[in-house]
């Protein structure tokens, strides 16, 4: 049993939260990254791939997704937030 003077075993639920987010960031172009070398993958029978037109629409979607994405991310981050501090409202 845990006593009462001991910290808690689990992040504040607001820290836990902001520090999964910056992970997405950070994770993010390394995944866009490897969605844009899909193209070179796609072939057809008689080996010449596919239309440029095609790979032209996946790389303009693909990016407009990032850039939203990461639009999305960057104003769920807040940059007030201190990496180490723990909010004592969230702990209860």
């Amino acid at each position: 049993m845990d006593g009462p003077g001991k910290p808690p075993v689990f992040l504040a639920r607001a820290s836990y939260r902001q520090r999964r987010l910056r992970d997405a960031t950070r994770l993010l172009p390394v995944v866009a990254a490897v969605l844009m070398m899909v193209p070179l993958l796609w072939s057809q029978s008689d080996g010449l791939g596919q239309p440029t037109s095609a790979v032209l629409i996946y790389m303009f979607v693909l990016w407009f997704i990032v850039v939203v994405i990461a639009a999305l991310l960057s104003r769920l981050i807040d940059p007030d937030h201190e990496p180490g501090a723990t909010n004592i409202e969230d702990l209860r």
